[in-house]
């Protein structure tokens, strides 16, 4: 080969310059042979320099880059120095945060020290465990108890932020001193060798009581398939030999393990539930169980993500079994009490055991676990369909949510300590049974006291019947110093009072509590409640036959048009040009829907309103004349003039068409034609006795025709005769008597009563211009009044109640 065609090197050069006078050299095949050796060589070096330029040390000339034009040579860490520069940069802020006694400073950067500490101590790429650490630990429980005794000796105290963070170190100091146990006290009895070992010689573990999430088995188990092993989440492997180390360890041991475990990343609910579950089993004293039952039902809670999924109705029931579980232990046991204010124990992973007469307090929440199965109880109703048997079938274990109310709150009156949970828990039992006939409040209190033992009983509610049940549930939240817990306790009250057709003492209740006056500054849960005991009590006047009362009632809701989200009943549409409410308003909305069980109907409701309106607006609108633009329902009056601009109408097909055709012939005096008009409507067939109802409904439909009749035809009639009027509408004499003497003691028909003769005569009086004028002065006057007062009044009506329900 040509050495024009292959690359120069020093051989090359040597060999050039001692043969210039050739082009050829005398031997071909050493030549060619020169060369393959020659280009051989060189791609082992341009290899060797490929693989070098990454490596640390390096005398390549690959690592002389642009860096050289600066005067300096670019440095590269590995992860392990990088690690450690991380370590000692936190470890000497600790330093200067000791030296200005700046716990906060201090606070911070000790975590990001374990953090990093945790993070190269665990995984494949683990590193050697850093002992200055442990002298670092060593030195901050020294010093907070140097800092601990000048603080009691000052008399100056150190302010709130500082002092808490030096509580928080305290904790967490005295926990991992108790998990490098083994360390501490070797670094204490040597400080210089423990410091001066070789820390590549083994990776350091903590003691017996380490946690998982920090640590990894000092051999890997090995499985016989060429050396891999199986390996889990967090890089740890898991084998059958693992499982059953774990599985050994003491129960209290074990728990602490898992919890420390809990809320971090990689770890997996579903298992930790399940090794709970083991526990539970294993378990031998009340101690051990009410610590195990604690952490599972957290767990069971834990696996439900995000707030708007509903929890398992396995893992539900899981979680009712579960609480009824420490109930009968701590029934059974009196030794110990499970309640929010408790220390953390101190007990070294030990059992706990009392003296006698001696009651140990454990940390949690009973009655944050009976709030949260009740929350997801009413979640899971509002995600099941509820017109399918699901929606029946999950209703079913209301009964069971409601023994455990009742039990809970039987436990919680015999302690002391537990008087705080008292009114949560009865205020929950009042949110299941307000809304409820007296049949089947009787009916979940038999099946209630049918799942309880018999020694589960209660001082405080000891009532037979429902209503005296829901007074003295009422009556004990009337005496908390919680305003909310009151508020929805009157309302609950109402409620109940209205639904079984108490109007009288529901209306007094209201007005007598001036809830109208401040409910636009409760929350929307509380708004809602009023919403739907205002609707209740407009119902229970229309049952008793009081329109006028229950049209004003159902006006501030119904008249705006908006009663589904007022109510919680539904989410209401954004019409075309209106603004787009934000996804998570949206979200919060569809999260205070109620139940379908829990619903007034809508189409009821509409009906009751409507009717009441066209029994009141269809006499006032003839008595004013047809041009007059005083109405006394609004909505009634747009929905009866769109109604008569139609070129044409079929017959009524749903419940306003019905409506607004009797509107129309009540106005033209055929009363017959209403009456047929109104009763035809099956609505009424929701309302309990239907027949009452429906005469009741006959006879003001009589009355107000009567009355529409008088007003629209006085001015043709000098007299009319009452036995005349009787038959016409069908009303005895005495009644239609009664109804023509309130019409002129009220001096809204110019007539008298001739009792002789039995007949009403009419008087003729026309206005004069001056009276017409100061009748125009008159109305205008009041609407400005109106207006005024409008104006001036803090906005506390539904309008504005409805505006922030729906900004909420």
């Amino acid at each position: 080969m040509s050495r024009f065609f292959r690359s120069t090197s020093d051989t090359e050069s040597e060999s050039e310059s001692s043969d210039n006078d050739s082009f050829y050299d005398e031997d071909v095949t050493s030549s060619e042979e020169e060369a393959s050796d020659n280009d051989d060589d060189q791609q082992q070096e341009q290899q060797q320099s490929k693989k070098s330029r990454f490596l640390r040390g390096d005398d390549s000339g690959s690592e002389s880059d642009d860096d050289e034009e600066f005067g300096q040579r670019r440095k590269i860490k590995s992860q392990k120095d990088k690690r450690l520069d991380d370590m000692h940069n936190a470890t000497n802020a600790i330093q200067n945060g000791r030296n200005n006694n700046d716990w906060t400073l201090i606070l911070s950067e000790f975590d990001k020290l374990s953090t990093s500490v945790n993070k190269a101590t665990t995984g494949f790429d683990k590193m050697p465990f850093p002992k200055f650490y442990i002298k670092l630990l060593v030195e901050l429980d020294d010093h907070i108890q140097d800092t601990t005794q000048k603080e009691k000796a000052a008399k100056k105290k150190i302010n709130a932020a500082n002092g808490k963070a030096l509580n928080n170190m305290k904790i967490k100091i005295k926990k991992l001193s108790k998990q490098y146990d083994a360390m501490i006290k070797e670094y204490k009895k040597d400080p210089e060798a423990f410091m001066q070992e070789d820390t590549e010689a083994a990776v350091a573990t903590p003691s017996a009581v380490e946690s998982p999430s920090t640590s990894a088995p000092a051999t890997p188990a090995v499985d016989n398939d060429d050396g891999f092993a199986t390996v889990g989440r967090g890089g740890k492997a898991a084998t059958p030999a693992a499982q059953e180390a774990a599985e050994n360890k003491p129960v209290l041991v074990r728990l602490r393990e898992i919890m420390e475990s809990r809320g971090k990343k990689n770890t997996d609910r579903e298992a930790q539930t399940t090794s709970l579950e083991q526990l539970l089993k294993r378990s031998a004293n009340s101690f051990q169980k009410i610590l195990v039952l604690l952490a599972l039902i957290a767990s069971r809670f834990d696996l439900t993500i995000g707030s708007t999924t509903a929890m398992e109705t396995k893992n539900w029931k899981a979680v009712e079994a579960e609480v009824n579980t420490i109930l009968e232990i701590m029934e059974g046991d009196a030794s110990y009490v499970v309640c929010e204010d408790a220390d953390e124990l101190d007990n070294d992973d030990k059992d706990v055991i009392p003296a006698k007469g001696e009651v140990v307090k454990i940390r949690g929440s009973i009655i944050g676990f009976i709030e949260r199965l009740d929350e997801e109880f009413t979640k899971s109703l509002q995600a099941i369909d509820p017109h399918t048997p699901d929606y029946i079938d999950r209703l079913r274990d209301e009964p069971s949510l409601y023994a455990l109310l009742v039990r809970s709150q039987s436990y919680f009156e015999k302690h002391e300590q537990l008087a705080a949970s008292l009114p949560r828990v009865i205020v929950r039992r009042l949110d299941h049974l307000y809304y409820k006939p007296e049949q089947v409040i009787r009916s979940i209190e038999a099946a209630a006291r049918a799942m309880l033992p018999a020694k589960v009983d209660t001082k405080l509610i000891v009532a037979d019947s429902p209503a005296q049940l829901i007074h003295e549930l009422c009556t004990f939240l009337y005496n908390q110093t919680v305003s909310m817990l009151r508020t929805r306790a009157m309302l609950c009250h109402i409620f109940h009072f209205a639904l079984h057709n108490q109007f009288h003492k529901a209306r007094d209740m209201l007005l007598m509590s001036h809830l109208q006056e401040s409910i636009h500054q409760a929350d929307v849960a509380t708004q809602i409640l009023y919403n739907r005991a205002v609707v209740q009590i407009g119902l229970s006047a229309f049952r008793q036959g009081l329109i006028k009362e229950a049209h004003a009632c159902l006006q501030e809701i119904q008249g705006t048009g908006r009663a589904k989200e007022l109510l919680a009943q539904g989410i209401q549409q954004n019409r075309y040009g209106q603004q787009q409410v934000s996804p998570e308003l949206e979200q919060l909305e569809r999260q205070r829907q109620l139940p379908f069980h829990m619903h007034i109907n809508l189409e009821l409701l509409e009906c009751v309103f409507l009717t009441c309106s066209m029994l009141l607006e269809i006499p006032g609108q003839a008595q004013t004349g047809p041009n007059s633009k005083k109405f006394i329902s609004k909505p009634f009056r747009r929905l009866l003039d769109f109604n008569e601009r139609q070129a044409f109408t079929g017959p009524p097909e749903n419940t306003r068409d019905h409506i607004m055709s009797a509107a129309k012939a009540l106005a033209s005096g055929e009363w017959e034609r209403a009456r047929d008009f109104i009763l035809a409507i099956k609505v009424w067939d929701l309302l309990p006795d239907t027949d009452a109802i429906k005469a009741m409904l006959v006879r003001k439909i009589q009355e107000e025709g009567l009355r529409t009749y008088l007003f629209t035809y006085a001015s043709y009639y000098s007299t009319l005769g009452l036995t005349q009027l009787s038959t016409m509408f069908d009303l005895p004499t005495q009644a239609i008597a009664s109804i023509v003497a309130k019409l002129i003691w009220n001096e809204e028909l110019a007539a008298s009563l001739d009792q002789v003769s039995q007949c009403v005569v009419l008087h003729q009086v026309e206005l004069s211009r001056l009276q017409e004028l100061a009748l125009q002065f008159s109305e205008k006057a009041a609407n400005l009044v109106d207006q005024n007062e409008r104006l001036a009044t803090p906005p506390t009506n539904r309008n504005d109640n409805a505006q922030k329900v729906s900004s909420n």
